[in-house]
């Protein structure tokens, strides 16, 4: 039996704690220092020297999620836009980026605004079908996102990284719905691994911050460390310590997250009321096989549609009182958003459809939650 843990509930229950030799303390401490003492010969003995260069708690964050992810390095950020921001950067300038079609309208809208306005070119596609044709010569970055937001979609993400990596074309996997718990991105081939870990990771809706694991801490890595450095969009001390925090207890939130989420599916799915469901775990659910085989679970993430679109929709979570009208996901409560409301325009999601984030309250209220908002 090896020495050490290799099952990720129980890297996850100590990530990131060991006994200080001086105290004993498990739990570790925030460091808040943004400048370092040199020595008297000029060096720094501590290893850091500024913190937008590098600080002890973002350190020890950033390494815990490489551990987790089985990457090679971490580059942690103020946000996942700020994450997302920072491997366009790096690796795409006047080149061209394959996005998928459903994909977070954060993204979108930065690709189509401000990457446009540097000469980015970009191509959406569906994965499901002979995506290969969007490659071109200056192709610089293959963009997945399984499940996809806001209709979890499943991607192959072998199959696609596969045919990225023949080309010489890196990947990047937004796993922020996944976290390490569902799925490791990099095992399948990723190049990169993409999370907000505002939401799982954190898990507690009160902390802000993104992160970019690498397979590999040389090659194209080592742009993103350089544009974390100098552009300065870095993850705070203590928003690295709170998200430290949050990761001891991801393995058993994500347990629940699941079991709830999929009780949730299987009513809405039998719902009179509820015209389709998107969520993974359905049998019927394109994708399905897939995700079985490169997902641990199916996520606490789904969305629905009702019939009589952006009203009916609107009038239903308005109904609701267990889950919260309220954006984001991935904390311990339920949190309901009609999504076209707040995309930009034109939307890209159908007016009818919810998307919920299924929390850790008891599924009987949850359940019965949804019945009053949905009955007529």
């Amino acid at each position: 039996m090896a020495d050490s843990p290799t099952r990720i509930a129980t890297m996850l229950a100590s990530a990131g704690c060991s006994a200080d030799s001086e105290t004993g303390a498990l739990t570790p401490p925030v460091h808040f220092s943004t400048t370092f003492e040199r020595a008297e010969d000029g060096s720094w003995p501590g290893g850091h020297v500024y913190a937008r260069d590098s600080n002890p708690t973002r350190a020890l964050f950033e390494s815990t999620l490489a551990q987790l992810e089985g990457g090679g390095a971490c580059a942690a950020f103020s946000s996942g836009m700020a994450a997302s921001n920072a491997l366009i950067m790096a690796l795409c300038a006047g080149g061209h980026v394959v996005l998928p079609n459903d994909v977070y309208h954060g993204v979108r809208h930065l690709a189509h605004t401000v990457w446009r306005q540097w000469g980015l070119e970009i191509t959406a596609v569906d994965y499901a079908d002979d995506w290969t044709g969007a490659i071109r010569k200056n192709t610089k970055l293959i963009w997945i996102e399984s499940p996809s937001n806001p209709l979890v979609q499943i991607t192959d993400v072998e199959a696609v990284c596969g045919e990225a990596a023949s080309r010489g074309i890196p990947t990047v996997v937004d796993s922020t719905w996944n976290t390490p718990v569902l799925m490791q991105p990099l095992r399948w081939g990723a190049t990169f691994v993409l999370h907000s870990t505002t939401k799982y990771l954190g898990g507690h809706s009160d902390v802000l911050g993104g992160a970019v694991v690498a397979a590999d801490p040389d090659g194209p890595y080592e742009a993103v460390r350089q544009v974390q450095k100098q552009a300065g969009a870095v993850m705070g001390p203590f928003a690295a310590w709170l998200t430290l925090r949050g990761l001891r207890s991801l393995g058993a939130r994500m347990d629940l997250h699941c079991r709830n989420a999929a009780h949730v599916a299987d009513f809405l799915e039998a719902h009179p009321a509820v015209s389709r469901v998107h969520y993974p775990g359905l049998p019927h659910q394109t994708g399905h096989e897939v995700a079985r085989r490169q997902m641990h679970a199916f996520g606490g993430m789904l969305s629905f549609e009702v019939p009589g679109a952006r009203q009916a929709a609107m009038a239903v979570a308005a109904r609701m009182r267990t889950f919260r009208r309220a954006t984001s996901l991935g904390g311990t409560e339920s949190l309901v958003e009609h999504r076209a409301s707040i995309e930009p325009e034109p939307p890209t999601s159908p007016e009818g459809l919810l998307r919920l984030s299924v929390g850790l309250e008891h599924i009987d209220d949850l359940l019965a939650d949804l019945d009053q908002a949905l009955a007529p």
